[in-house]
């Protein structure tokens, strides 16, 4: 099934007066959705609510056994961030010199990857709000990212999180500038999708912010321009904020013994690498080879099992070591995120094999590799649909007129099937 634009289009309207309808905790336990994905057409209603009480039962477990040891850790991430942050700042006060330059960019960059991934995202899920901890709680933390995080909460945690690459739901799916599914409509602009997200990975956190408008909602009438205004209104706050901290105070004081426009390279270099390190784990999460994306029939009669199902073939893990995991923000463990986006992140690594076991005894698939096959994957599906799909049909059975499809396409034709 090919979704229209139009099709798309009709269908955000709806994404603000059902949003809240769709929460795991309000879905049904027993019957079954009326289209399920393919990949787990094989299972029965009974079969889907049985899965269902596993996994509940694995959520409870992990949430019995909270307690200080988990509350400590976080602590300690914080710490060791906020650490790293303040040594690269300072390491680039004295960045004419090329060490601590080198030291400031490492620190700057660290700092900040610790605290979007393995604290920030985590702590705007809620996954710490049971500490009672005023300065660690979804409420009130606002994370070092251009985005507002009560903004990002709602397209994240209420669209994405819902809705997990449902075509016309999702809205994370492509963020709205990037086809990355075939169930995408092709258009003229997906040509420059490669270029594009060669761009949107080292700026990443300004793109984020941008798409946290909503603009297209605007569009549509789905947002009103009163709501609109004032997230831009908080975007205008936060992104004042950021520059001022990082590209004016530190570069300020460092210009006072002449390294100043190194700090300044220093601190967009840290930002950077946050950027590109962010973009490359949230992507190999959610567009590689073997994630499924769905049509919107899927959510028709769903229940909390097939909610489940949707979250484990829409995500992808991704192998490493203990370090890498902290490093992703246990992004690694995408599909237990899914599944438990309110679990404490740092309980991701125990519960994967257990999650495995049971898509194993399901016949689910269980999409996981190293980052760098991931990525690949990653950027060769981003190209290779940047082109028509029968551009790649007749390539790859042999068949003439492949650039005149290409021409045709893009004129706006249809190409004769005797090219």
């Amino acid at each position: 099934m090919t979704i229209t634009n139009a099709a798309v289009i009709d269908r955000r309207t709806a994404i603000y007066t059902d949003s809240e309808k769709k929460r795991t905790g309000v879905l049904p336990t027993e019957g079954g959705t009326t289209t399920r994905p393919k990949a787990a057409a094989h299972l029965t209603d009974e079969q889907v609510a049985e899965l269902g009480r596993e996994l509940d039962a694995i959520r409870d477990e992990v949430l019995a056994k909270r307690g200080a040891s988990d509350a400590a850790y976080i602590r300690k991430v914080i710490k060791i961030a906020r650490t790293c942050d303040i040594a690269g700042r300072t390491a680039l006060i004295f960045g004419k010199h090329k060490p601590m330059f080198a030291l400031g960019v490492a620190g700057v960059s660290l700092g900040k990857i610790l605290e979007n991934m393995e604290i920030g995202h985590n702590v705007l899920h809620g996954q710490w709000d049971w500490m009672r901890d005023p300065d660690i709680h979804s409420t009130t933390w606002e994370w070092d990212f251009v985005a507002p995080a009560r903004g990002w909460q709602h397209t994240h945690n209420d669209l994405h999180h819902t809705y997990t690459n449902v075509m016309g739901k999702d809205r994370d799916v492509g963020y709205n500038i990037l086809r990355i599914s075939d169930e995408q409509p092709w258009q003229k602009r997906d040509v420059f999708n490669p270029v594009v997200n060669a761009f949107l990975a080292p700026l990443f956190e300004w793109g984020i912010a941008s798409y946290d408008l909503e603009w297209d909602q605007v569009q549509t009438g789905a947002k009103s321009r009163e709501q609109f205004d004032g997230d831009v209104e908080a975007l205008k706050a936060k992104a004042v904020r950021q520059v001022l901290k990082d590209y004016i105070a530190t570069p300020l004081v460092a210009s006072l013994n002449g390294s100043g426009k190194w700090s300044l390279a220093g601190m967009v270099a840290g930002n950077m690498v946050r950027n590109v390190w962010a973009h490359s784990v949230i992507f190999c999460g959610h567009f590689p080879d073997e994630v499924d994306v769905f049509t919107e029939d899927v959510l028709d009669g769903e229940t909390r099992g097939d909610w489940y199902i949707r979250q484990m073939l829409g995500s992808a893990n991704l192998s490493g070591s203990p370090l890498f995991h902290i490093l992703t923000g246990n992004l690694s463990h995408q599909i237990e995120h899914h599944l438990f986006p309110d679990l404490p992140s740092n309980r991701y690594i125990e519960v994967a094999p257990k999650v495995r076991e049971i898509c194993d005894r399901y016949n689910l698939h269980y999409t996981t590799g190293p980052l760098g096959t991931q990525l690949a994957q990653t950027w060769k599906k981003i190209a290779k649909l940047s082109l028509p799909d029968e551009f790649w049909e007749r390539h790859e059975s042999g068949k003439p007129g492949k650039w005149q499809v290409l021409r045709d396409a893009w004129k706006g034709r249809t190409t004769p099937e005797t090219a």
